[in-house]
């Protein structure tokens, strides 16, 4: 039979794990909703009761500048690839569509043949539509509107515009349909004022 002093390791670490469950609970960190709540309350002590302190609503012309050339690259680039689908869905001579491509009309069969067209066809559709994104974040560049979510007015972080320059809500709305809890606490905020 063990004596009190000899246990086995085992042993202790599993009163351990239990006497130490206890006070695990007390230090568990608040759940999101009440730190969000917490972080409100100390930026409204720190700005006098004005609410959280005001993050910027707009980039700065510097960046601005460097979205507007990273959006031009992209747009050119992609006006080239839209182009190239063009000429091989059209003849260069008549300016019709091709109907069958001459190499491969005796190796292919017609099917075939239609499902690469059709496939060129939404590719070119895909490739025109990411054109008119484009053109809409210059216009909002012009405007220095660009990259303010457009759910709670906050200015969408610097990483996901230069993934996706046609971005107007953050990832998170985007992906789940609610806002990220900085555009919580933001539109909180103004409802309050």
């Amino acid at each position: 039979m063990a004596t009190k002093g000899s246990r086995t390791p085992a042993k202790k670490a599993v009163a351990t794990k239990k006497s130490g469950t206890s006070r695990a609970k007390k230090s568990v960190k608040p759940s999101v909703p009440k730190r969000t709540a917490v972080v409100a309350a100390k930026a409204k002590k720190k700005t006098g009761g004005r609410g959280a302190m005001a993050e910027p609503m707009a980039y700065s012309l510097a960046d601005l500048k460097a979205f507007k050339e990273m959006i031009l690259s992209k747009r050119k680039e992609t006006l080239e690839e839209l182009d190239t689908l063009k000429e091989s869905m059209m003849d260069v001579t008549t300016g019709e569509y091709v109907s069958e491509s001459s190499n491969y009309s005796l190796h292919m069969e017609q099917g075939t043949d239609a499902m690469e067209r059709e496939k060129t066809f939404l590719f070119a559709a895909r490739s025109s539509k990411y054109v008119n994104q484009l053109d809409d974040a210059l216009a909002r560049i012009e405007a220095k509107t660009y990259g303010q979510c457009r759910v709670c007015g906050l200015l969408v972080p610097k990483a996901r515009l230069e993934a996706v320059p046609t971005a107007q809500t953050c990832a998170e709305y985007k992906n789940t349909g609610t806002p990220c809890e900085r555009g919580k606490l933001a539109m909180a905020n103004a409802k309050g004022a």
